[in-house]
This record gives C-alpha cells, structure tokens and sequence, in this order.
C-alpha cells in the first residue's frame, strides 16, 4: 500500500487537466493553516494548566521555529520522493501532534503540549507547506504567482475556517463555554476532544489532497506554452539550480533578507492587532474601540492576508517579482509611516493603513516561491523554498520581540496610546528598507551554479515533443 505514494505512481497521464492540483494543494493548506487560530483557545489552555501566556504562547513559537527548520531539513528528501508521500508525511506528524497534544492536555503535562503540537505538529507544518507548493509551480510554469497564490491563500485562510470551527466544537463539548464571551474557558475535556476531532478530521481532508495530487509528465507542457516567451522576462532563468548551490549565490540570502524584512513588519501588527487598534484610539484611559470590534478587525485583517496572498501573487505574473517587491517594501514604508503618524486621528484611516499592509504580508509568502523559480528554476524548487522558510522561522521570532520590546518599555497593557507604537513602527519603517535594497540588488544566478542538463529536472530541462499534451483540457 505505501508503494502507491511513490513518485513514480504520481505521474499523471495524458489529457490530466492541471486545475484538479490546487484543490489538493488546498486540503493541504487549509488543514494546516489551522495555526493561525491557536489563540481561539490559548486562554483555555493558560486557565487549564495554570501558566503564564508566555508558558502557553511557546507552543506557537515552537510550531513556526519548527515549520522553517522542518521545511529546510526535509526540503531536498521532498523532491526527491514526490508530493504524494510527502504530503502524506505531513498529514501523520499533523495529525499526531493533535493527538499527543491531546494527552498532555488530558494529563496535565505541558511538555507534552510543546512536544505534540509544537515539535510533531510544527514538521508536519514545514513538509506540508512546501510540497504542494513546489508542485504547483511544474503545473503551471506560464503562471506560477497565480497557482501558489492559490496554494498558500489557504493557508492564510485556514485559520478564518478553524476559528469558528474550534469555538463552536468547544461550546459543544462544554456547553458552559460561551463562543461570544471574550473571557469565557472552555473545560480541560473539552480541550482534549477538540484537539482529537481536529487531529482527526484533518487528517482525512488531508488525504483527499494526497491521493489526488499528481505531478506532470517528463514532457508535458501547457498547451501553447513557449518556454523561451517566459525566459525572455528580467530575471527568468530557463537553467536549473540544485539547493545545495543555491545557498551559496548571493540572490539567495538577498531575498532571505527580503522575505525576513517583509515579514517581521507583518508580524509586528499581526501579533498586536486587537490590543493595537484599541491602544490607537484610547483616551482618559478608556478606548473608543470595544473588544467585539476589535475581534472583527483582526477577521478582516484575516481576510485580507489571505486575498492578498492570491491578489498580489497573481499580480507579478504580469510585471514580475522584483517589481511588485519593490510595491510590498516600498509603498509598506510609506504605509507603516503614515500609521505611525497619522493612524490615531480616524478608525477608518487605521483600518484601511493596516489591511493593506497585511495584505504585502500575504503576497509577500505567496510570491517568493515564484521568485525561486525565477532565479533556480524548478529542479529542487521546493528544497529551496524549505530553506528560505528559515526567514519565517527567524521572523517569527524577531517581529513579536521588537513590538512587545518597545511596548514593554512604554507602560502596562491597557494604558498604551498611539505615541506608544511608534518607535515600534519606525523600527519596521528601517526593517522594510533594508528589504527594499537587497531586492534592488537581486541579479541573475551565474552560470557557474547551473546544474548540466542531465541533472535537471526532466519536465524543465527536456525539449518540447511534436504532440503536445494539454493539461487543460
């Protein structure tokens, strides 16, 4: 049975139509975008174990670290074996970190928590981020920002799925919890059965994705595709670049420090969002903004990380990734100055300033791996992608340590105005032009990194047949 998750059986046959593989990049994506929606119950945890925030916020911090370590380690065992047994892969340790979280929550032993959801859940996460991703982009070489905008959208959507999802499964398990109240814990028990029925049930939607996922033919190509058409874009490479060469050229830790810049600036009102957009418009110690509101402002930045992770993404297929960089860093440190000085005077004008930021926070993940494709071609696409992931990993950490730093710094929470953010946010004003400059220095990976054609990868590297397949029918 397990030989049917070889990469040899996912070849996919002639007239197989190229739309059926972002579905089960989505099952994947969606599943594990459930990290994002940790804090619907991360005050039931702190009340059920008696612990700090800190003690409990770990668990996420442990789970991103994780992500980007798992997805640069794994990477090139990724491409080598093939979507469908790394999706697999992705699916057991997703799944048993639920269910290993489950018993430290059912026994009171937190290091279990760290262990299941955090160690388990968090390879789980960087395997299943990356492998549908790369496959994606051999499907869809005239359009690679649009399909991994698709990919990587359900990621960022993942979590407005398993929030009311959690909520209303822990109301059902407790009926003493109440969804709409702020303060309201859900019992140990009903933790545990959340943990296994999320466990669970991913990892059933995660199989949809793994038996349906197939990777293109040595010499397939979209029909009317012209290869040379794409090649002739700034910046385009129609060369291939293993991993292990690719850590050595410049343009690999240039958009390192891209991807780093953009996304602990991102991070950094992500991770504040509801207590900021209060703090903002505080005044005599009372904020103008109540809790509900401020609940219904993170959703809507929600929803715009996830629409522009498609938006923007599909965007640079038409004026290229440099450029709309350029957009996401440039135009974000206009945006994060003019928040920090004028996003106090009116909600609407905080609201808008902050969405779109979010939204070069999204497209920011969605567009690097094209960007990758860009640069190395589609070899080992996804073992490079794992390794640039480290810049998340990295990110993850730095975005809420200046923020809450500089908050620390400034008062208690609950007594914070504007003025109090703003040192944070010039901070990331500098953190997105440095960015701004290493995408500038980006070029064209040397020659000399260039893998010979017998070690490309057949579907970039083999000359177009007579008949041409059409993954559009």
């Amino acid at each position: 049975m397990l030989s049917a998750l070889d990469r040899r059986h996912t070849v996919a046959p002639p007239g197989y139509s190229r739309w059926l593989i972002p579905p089960a990049a989505l099952a994947i994506h969606l599943c594990i975008g459930q990290v994002y929606a940790t804090s619907v119950y991360k005050n039931s945890l702190i009340a059920h174990f008696d612990a700090s925030q800190t003690a409990i916020g770990v668990i996420f911090s442990i789970a991103i670290v994780m992500l980007g370590l798992s997805a640069a380690v794994a990477g090139t065992w990724v491409e080598a074996n093939g979507p469908r047994k790394a999706m697999f892969v992705s699916a057991c340790f997703w799944a048993a970190g639920f269910l290993v979280g489950a018993l430290g929550i059912a026994t009171k032993q937190l290091w279990l928590l760290y262990l299941g959801y955090g160690l388990l859940g968090g390879i789980g996460l960087g395997i299943g981020y990356i492998s549908p991703v790369s496959t994606l982009i051999k499907w869809f070489p005239d359009r690679p920002g649009l399909a991994t905008g698709l990919a990587i959208m359900g990621f960022g959507g993942g979590a407005m799925v398993a929030s009311p999802l959690s909520r209303q499964l822990l109301s059902f398990y407790d009926p003493g919890y109440d969804p709409a109240n702020a303060a309201s814990t859900a019992s140990g028990g009903a933790l545990v059965w959340l943990f296994v029925t999320l466990g669970v049930g991913y990892f059933l939607i995660m199989m949809f994705g793994v038996f349906n996922v197939r990777v293109p033919a040595a010499d397939w190509r979209p029909a009317g595709f012209d290869p040379a058409r794409v090649a002739a874009k700034p910046l385009v490479t129609t060369a291939n670049v293993s991993a292990a060469n690719a850590v050595k050229t410049r343009s690999f830790w240039l958009l390192w420090v891209v991807l780093f810049c953009n996304v602990t600036a991102g991070i950094g009102i992500l991770e504040q969002a509801s207590p900021m957009i209060q703090d903002f418009f505080r005044d005599n110690g009372t904020s103008a903004v109540s809790v509900a509101a401020a609940g219904g402002f993170v959703g809507l930045l929600s929803l715009f990380n996830m629409a522009g992770r498609f938006a923007w993404s599909s965007t640079s297929d038409l004026i290229g990734r440099k450029p709309i960089y350029l957009v996401y860093l440039g135009v974000g440190m206009v945006l994060y100055t003019l928040l920090a000085l004028f996003g106090q005077t009116a909600t609407a004008l905080f609201v808008l300033l902050a969405c779109v930021i979010l939204s070069f926070y999204g497209g920011g993940f969605a567009t690097v791996p094209a960007y990758l494709r860009d640069l190395f071609g589609t070899f080992e696409v996804g073992a490079i992608h794992g390794r640039l992931l480290t810049a998340w990993s990295a990110a993850g950490i730095a975005g809420p340590l200046i923020v809450n730093g500089f908050l620390d710094a400034e008062g208690k929470p609950g007594t914070l105005t504007a003025a109090a953010y703003r040192p944070a946010l010039f901070t990331m004003v500098g953190l997105l032009a440095v960015g701004f400059i290493a995408n500038l220095l980006i070029r064209p990976v040397p020659a000399r990194f260039h893998e010979p054609a017998s070690g490309r990868d057949a579907n970039e590297g083999a000359e177009p047949v007579a008949a041409e397949r059409s993954g559009t029918r």
